[in-house]
């Protein structure tokens, strides 16, 4: 069996080896959000997010709906409308917004105004929108903090401001964007623990004897993420990542002949999941021999080089965006998660 040193040893080369694909955390408090820095390797940028609508039409004339993830959203009609200002004016006070984005050099009139609301309340987006895929077209899905914003400036910053900016900005600044468009479309959010629970209740008792899954040993982790907002779902499945990169470094370091021989065993989603189709999944069951190793590779490797890239890749799945996937990214610190366990 490999000891405990050889198996550091190892890690490190491969952290050094990926060093230009991700950047690990150098100082990452758990859950001490923001108390100390960071490097993180910046998300891809995307033309189209992985997220769908979970429901969409017009209310009283204005277009709205809520995203998979469930943030509310206007469409670019239904923001004009709400502003009382023709569409091509939301057309271009975007295009606007996408110039002025990277400039260094204030600008002044209404790109002022809506830079300093959004920076202010955290929206630092290149795009005022999000491109959603519906129905083989593109959706423009304007989110709540940009609707405010663009709301206030035409009811009482612009030259044009009208009445009914004005009306809808006093209402919604009572009620609130969120909760007047959750009330139109008669939405309510879905458990965010069914999905966990579902397939814990379906896979512990599967597992065979002598032998841990990876799905068990990561459950804290998938908790702590369902707590700080991650829809955990059909298309964010975080033990699928640790699996495979577990199943490559136990490839790479031949555990199979070190410590013994995985096994495959029958995996199976909750019926409601679209991979329920092919079920049963073969998956791998690992000796609980090397459960002290897995412990420590999950520890030292997975949460500091593998954990924050793929937490990136989600931020279309949370609400606060590539913002709130940074947040979530520095729950774990590299300082703790570094010691290593006694040997067996």
């Amino acid at each position: 069996m490999l000891n405990f040193d050889e198996i550091v040893e190892r890690m490190a080369a491969v952290k050094k080896e990926k060093a230009d694909l991700v950047a690990p955390p150098k100082s990452i408090r758990n859950k001490g959000l923001g108390s100390k820095s960071s490097v993180l390797v910046a998300p891809p940028k995307q033309l189209l997010l992985d997220l769908g609508i979970e429901v969409q039409r017009k209310v009283g004339g204005v277009e709205m709906g809520v995203l998979e993830n469930g943030m509310p959203y206007l469409t670019q009609s239904g923001l004009a409308a709400m502003s009382g200002t023709a569409r091509r004016s939301i057309q271009q006070l975007s295009k606007e917004w996408e110039e002025a984005f990277h400039d260094p050099i204030p600008k002044r009139g209404r790109m002022a105004f809506i830079k300093e609301y959004l920076f202010k309340n955290g929206y630092d987006e290149p795009r005022l929108y999000l491109k959603i895929p519906k129905d083989n077209s593109v959706h423009y899905a304007y989110p709540d903090i940009v609707c405010m914003a663009v709301i206030e400036f035409f009811a009482f910053e612009s030259q044009d401001r009208n009445d009914t900016a004005q009306r809808n900005y006093r209402n919604l600044a009572r009620y609130g964007l969120q909760k007047f468009i959750y009330t139109a479309l008669k939405y309510a959010p879905e458990d965010k623990w069914r999905h966990f629970w579902d397939r814990v209740s379906i896979l512990n008792d599967r597992v065979p004897p002598g032998y841990f899954i990876v799905f068990r040993e990561v459950n804290g982790l998938v908790i702590d993420l369902i707590h700080a907002g991650l829809t955990v779902n059909d298309k964010t499945i975080p033990d699928v990542s640790v699996g495979t990169c577990w199943g490559n470094f136990w490839t790479a370091n031949d555990l199979d002949a070190r410590v013994g021989g995985r096994m495959q065993w029958e995996h199976y989603y909750p019926d409601y999941y679209p991979q329920a189709k092919s079920n049963p999944q073969l998956a791998w069951a690992y000796p609980d021999e090397a459960l002290p190793i897995f412990r420590q590779w999950f520890r030292v490797e997975y949460l500091t080089t593998k954990f924050p890239s793929y937490i990136l890749k989600k931020a279309d799945a949370l609400l606060g965006g590539a913002k709130e996937a940074k947040r979530i990214a520095r729950l774990y610190d590299h300082e703790d998660s570094a010691k290593q366990l006694p040997p067996p």
